[in-house]
């Protein structure tokens, strides 16, 4: 499926709902896609019938994670995890945090890494009133794009 702007994306979910469909909802930077992040989605995916991606924005990636970041612009971090067969639907966000897009979307399941604590996680209150659950991922060791991004300046020759 492809991008679709947050409004498409509230229509869909509502559609679905309506169906009868489990709405999943995850959201993140998700520059540099690697195994952890698959892995992550995919088991996101297991929870329900839908999977609905909340992508940050280039501007609100900076904001969270500093000047350097992201690596990749936030149209090709979208392309790539819509090509995703366990991500059915991507949308991007521009502010700091998904609350807005939670309150739009009305998730069945929000789904974080277990890195967070339960009672920080964003959009918790919104779900859990509805009767929806939180559910907290274990992080894979030994993949994070911090991690490829320090190995990659590690690996260039010094060119001074």
């Amino acid at each position: 499926m492809p991008v679709l702007e947050r409004a498409d994306a509230a229509r869909f979910a509502n559609a679905r709902r309506s169906e009868g469909k489990r709405l999943v909802f995850t959201n993140g930077v998700f520059d540099l896609l690697h195994p952890g992040h698959v892995r992550y989605l995919q088991q996101a995916r297991a929870l329900g019938d839908l999977l609905i991606v909340g992508l940050n924005t280039d501007r609100s990636v900076k904001a969270n994670k500093g000047p350097e970041r992201p690596i990749t612009p936030e149209h090709e971090r979208a392309e790539v995890l819509s090509a995703l067969g366990c991500v059915d639907v991507v949308t991007i966000f521009d502010e700091e945090t998904p609350f807005n897009l939670i309150e739009e979307l009305q998730p069945d399941v929000l789904v974080k890494g277990a890195d967070w604590a339960h009672d920080a996680v964003v959009g918790r209150d919104i779900v859990e009133a509805r009767g929806g659950q939180v559910v907290r991922i274990a992080v894979e060791e030994g993949h994070s794009t911090t991690n490829l991004v320090e190995r990659a300046r590690r690996s260039r020759p010094n060119t001074r």
